[in-house]
């Protein structure tokens, strides 16, 4: 059996009983940094085999480790952070021990891409995760335009070094997209910064320290205000007060109450 272990972002407590009780059992742990894992393991008083299993190995590692799985081993995979397969290595893995017959089961723990997402204040009913963001300018203009009318939060992991250069480029492309930068999610030193991509780029001018993601908020939909402006218009002509009108006519479209008022006085 392949078992596909989600761990810690951060904080080494954010791990499931489920996680530590398979880590224990497994005959061996497939683990992106061995130093890395073996941390998780020590918090938790847990002994285990580790052997690397890694980008730049694992098209050798699969050749050795699906004969094992058939034979009967059970193995535990994890990366240094979050779900094996999003992002980081063990798809491969999972589709060869499937395509051989082999029971593969998941693990689900901590993720950042949903953290940060909940986090930002954008999740809405669907999301899209993108991994890294494209790097250099053309490749980002061309990834802006392809979000310009986009309505769903998009969520991408940025190198910290890369997130001035992006925000600036986001900036100049969807200067009213809100967003948020999420740093060093569940450690000690976590920040959620919001904002518009201009208002944060004072706060990011610099490279940024940590693991950074990044939520990019959908379009929002432009309503057509005529019709709830006419009607405060009547209302206020039937001698109803301007600001009850507006709250009146906000409250049953669910518009904003003080962007009506004002625009009903503009109007008139």
């Amino acid at each position: 059996m392949l078992a596909v272990c989600a761990t810690p972002i951060g904080n080494l407590e954010d791990v499931t009983l489920r996680v530590l009780r398979e880590l224990a059992e497994a005959d061996v742990v497939l683990c992106e940094d061995t130093r890395h894992t073996r941390g998780l393991l020590d918090r938790h008083g847990i002994r285990a085999r580790l052997l690397s299993y890694h980008r730049h190995n694992e098209a050798t590692r699969v050749g050795e480790l699906v004969p094992r799985l058939e034979a009967g081993e059970r193995i535990a995979l994890v990366s240094d952070a979050g779900l094996p397969g999003i992002n980081d290595p063990g798809a491969r893995l999972i589709a060869a021990a499937l395509e051989a017959g082999v029971r593969v089961t998941v693990l689900p723990g901590p993720s950042a891409v949903e953290t940060a997402l909940v986090a930002s204040g954008l999740a809405g009913e669907r999301y899209l995760f993108v991994g890294y963001l494209p790097r250099g300018e053309k490749a980002l203009a061309a990834f802006w335009a392809e979000l310009d009318r986009s309505a769903e939060p998009v969520v991408a992991f940025e190198s910290p070094q890369r997130l001035p250069a992006t925000l600036r480029s986001l900036a100049a492309a969807l200067p009213a997209r809100r967003v948020a930068v999420c740093r060093e999610l569940t450690k000690r030193f976590e920040e959620v910064a919001r904002g518009t991509a201009t208002e944060l780029l004072g706060r990011f001018a610099d490279a940024a320290k940590g693991e950074v993601t990044l939520v990019i908020g959908g379009e929002v939909a432009k309503v057509d205000e005529t019709p709830a402006l006419e009607a405060v218009r009547e209302l206020v002509g039937a001698g109803v007060p301007r600001r009850q009108a507006a709250a009146l006519v906000a409250r049953l479209l669910s518009l904003s109450r003080n962007t009506l008022y004002r625009k009903s006085l503009q109007s008139d």
